[in-house]
């Protein structure tokens, strides 16, 4: 099995003040600690992350508890004061939570603190770095670490990364209102493997990442500058048979007992963090609508409610908390007596075993978040139930909904159907309670989280095998400096190049491409050099190179080819047969405009175009797909070629490509010549397959192409043409 570096922002101990050394180290026993455990130690990995303050330790102490941590395979990233404040509790509690969990009404009116999480995130990625060794798989976790892993291509390009987010994934509309939502994704984006809760979250982050990035998605993979990354769905677990464990043990059951009281008869339990997703708001007000509508269970049912502390320090959660208060304080004073409170409420985080204890009391147990990525609450109790006994009543609004079929699901905002839900679990049949249970228990014990974490760890094993998962390669430094050299010592050069994409930078619309004045210039120095042609070859039609190009001393060819000039000349078009397909294919092209707002149809004088980068980018990608196949069938026996370019479907007449166009610049040029084409698409595909075997081709961008040699961007491009034209561009 390979090394696994695990990496969160916390490590799975505690450390705290006390014993012979001044410092004591506990084992964490959350979920995700258990959950890694087998994982971290038997691959014999690293855990990396926070280790907690531990900045009143003395260097003694704190060079003992280093060697601690080493003997323990963790290592640890300290965060000072000022940075848990910021990048913890400000940007990633204040900012990523709400709008992950659907609250962007709770957001800060300023974000200002994503500087240092971009900087805490680099902190941690640097560390991964140090550790990693060739092989070792590197598995990041949760919405505090979302730059960690484009940070780690950067630095380790080959190694095999996977991200796995324990919260939700909201619609795109609601993560579009992040102000750093590029950089957000194009961090995950830099994994092999993005894990969810479920398939809802996961095609959430889909969509986003083609509204957002204008990334190529499939229905689990996304491509994105030439590497594709695998999504996946891995609905996680708990320790099914450690909760078994505790809720079977005598001292549990006892403990049980002390939550119940003599008197009552029926218990609803509801454990929860202090946090407004959870509804606990609307929880009470469910109860409290279902005791006055069932005066009948007065003095027979409690509700105990235990609200963990949580995230004291951020402003959101000081009036939340006020606001639980109110109600139960309100349930309890219209409906209490002095032998008995409807609510039992617990404000402080509880032991294992007191947790199990409700469990194992429970009649029905509430879990009812307003949104919640899982919610491993619900899978607990079915896990302690041994017994077989106890009601489940699940929000819908949680991951944990997708695959407990057989609880009670309620919506948590419906308080009147919320109210007859809890009552009706109250009052369930025992046979139907032990069906329910019997069914639940089996799915929790099946995909429990030792299951969870093998199977993603085999899947991202097998992800990183692919090759298209590995990094895109731009050319080095180096041969593009000899490239360089080559065309610089050439006594005659014809340099081919693209416009879109190329030269300038891929715009919303055709319109908005138009060259800037430092562009018009470079070409001109460019034609200027004694034995050098230039020659733009685009897709655009005549008219507007003329309009934009027209004066300065290049050759132009429109249309991939179908029309040619050269400097200040006329336009000569290749011979082409009468295009009788041309009104069809124009009816459908602007009925497809018409039914996709954003979309438009660019007429040109030989071809049409339907760009729709404007559109909406799920809807325009699904009309675009369907338009190819109308297009291609129509126009099956017609002398035309459909071409799908990046966000645009063009229709060329057969006989017109850029091919064409480098075969006749080679027949005129003269023995010697250095041939050079730059492009960044398909069409241009056509350009370096004409070129000699000692022609030089830059693509441009990350899609797959046959050029020799690979540029970032069309400042690359530009870069490289004004180094050659002898001055910077």
């Amino acid at each position: 099995m390979s090394r696994v570096l695990i990496v969160s922002n916390r490590l799975p101990i505690t450390v705290r003040t006390g014993g012979d050394e001044g410092f004591v180290v506990e084992r964490s026993s959350g979920g995700l600690a258990t959950g890694l455990k087998s994982v971290h130690e038997g691959s014999h990995g690293l855990w990396i992350g926070w280790p907690g303050p531990r900045s009143a330790l003395s260097a003694e102490q704190r060079a003992a508890l280093d060697e601690r941590f080493a003997a323990l395979q963790v290592v640890p990233v300290d965060l000072s004061e000022e940075e848990v404040e910021q990048y913890y509790e400000g940007y990633c509690n204040g900012v990523l939570w709400p709008v992950f969990h659907s609250f962007p009404s709770q957001l800060p009116l300023e974000t200002a603190d994503f500087s240092l999480y971009r900087r805490v995130n680099q902190r941690f990625a640097d560390e991964v770095a140090r550790q990693y060794r060739p092989g070792d798989l590197v598995w990041v976790h949760d919405y505090q670490l979302m730059l960690v892993p484009r940070m780690l291509r950067e630095l380790i390009p080959d190694a095999v990364i996977g991200f796995f987010l324990h919260i939700p994934f909201p619609a795109p509309d609601v993560f579009r209102t992040l102000p750093s939502r590029e950089a957000l994704l194009d961090g995950l984006l830099g994994c092999d493997l993005v894990g969810f809760h479920t398939a809802s979250y996961m095609r959430n982050f889909a969509s986003s990442v083609l509204h957002v990035l204008g990334a190529g998605t499939d229905v689990d993979r996304v491509g994105w500058q030439g590497r594709a990354t695998n999504l996946g769905v891995f609905p996680m677990g708990v320790d099914a048979r450690g909760y078994q464990a505790l809720g079977e043990s005598a001292e549990v059951r006892a403990l049980g007992e002390d939550f119940r009281g003599a008197e009552i008869e029926r218990v609803l339990v509801g454990i929860d963090r202090l946090d407004y997703t959870k509804g606990i708001p609307r929880r009470l007000l469910a109860y409290e609508r279902m005791l006055a509508d069932h005066p009948e269970l007065h003095g027979r049912v409690r509700l105990v409610q235990v609200a963990v502390p949580s995230r004291t320090n951020v402003e959101a959660y000081a009036g939340f908390r006020h606001q639980v208060d109110a109600l139960v304080g309100r349930i309890n004073g219209r409906f209490g007596s002095p032998r008995w409170s409807p609510v039992h409420y617990v404000y402080r985080g509880l032991s294992a075993e007191h947790v199990a204890a409700l469990y194992v009391i429970a009649d029905v147990l509430l879990v009812t978040p307003i949104r919640d990525g899982m919610n491993l609450v619900a899978k607990e109790f079915v896990a302690a139930r041994a017994d077989e006994d106890g009601v489940l009543v699940l929000s819908e609004f949680t991951g944990a909904a997708a695959e407990l079929a057989e609880a009670v699901h309620v919506n948590p905002y419906d308080i009147e159907r919320s109210a007859a839900a809890y009552h009706r679990a109250l009052l369930m049949p025992s046979g139907e309670r032990r069906t329910r249970m019997q069914s639940l228990r089996k799915r929790v014990f099946s995909y429990d989280i030792h299951w969870w974490s093998r199977t993603f760890v085999e899947t991202l094993t097998r992800s990183g095998q692919r090759p298209d998962h590995r990094p895109i390669d731009y050319s080095p430094p180096l041969d593009v400096a000899q490239a360089l050299a080559t065309m610089d010592a050439a006594s005659s050069l014809a340099l081919l190049l693209d416009y879109d994409g190329t030269l300038v930078p891929i715009a919303a619309t055709p319109d908005l491409a138009r060259p800037d004045d430092p562009l018009r210039d470079l070409l001109t120095r460019l034609a200027a050099r004694p034995g050098v042609q230039v020659h733009v070859v685009s897709g655009r039609d005549q008219a507007m190179l003329d309009a934009w190009l027209g004066d300065l001393p290049v050759s132009l060819h429109a249309e991939h080819g179908q029309w040619s000039r050269g400097p200040g000349g006329a336009w000569v078009g290749v011979e082409e047969p009468p295009a009788t397909w041309r009104a069809r294919a124009l009816e459908i092209l602007e009925d497809a405009a018409a039914r996709t707002p954003g979309s438009l149809v660019e007429r040109k004088r030989s071809g049409l175009a339907w760009h729709y980068r404007m559109a909406d980018a799920e809807y325009g990608e699904l009309q675009a797909n369907e338009l190819k196949v109308h297009v291609a069938a129509l126009l099956s026996n017609a002398p035309v070629e459909v071409l799908a370019g990046d966000k645009v479907v063009e229709l060329r007449p057969y006989g017109a490509s850029k091919g064409r166009v480098a075969r006749a610049v080679l027949a005129l040029c003269p023995p010697g010549t250095v041939v050079a084409a730059l492009g960044d698409d398909v069409t241009d595909e056509d350009l370096f397959a004409a070129l000699p075997p000692t022609g030089l081709s830059f693509h441009v961008g990350t899609a797959p192409s046959r050029a020799r040699l690979r540029l970032r961007s069309p400042e690359d491009v530009r870069e490289l043409l004004a180094t050659l034209a002898g001055a910077p561009g």
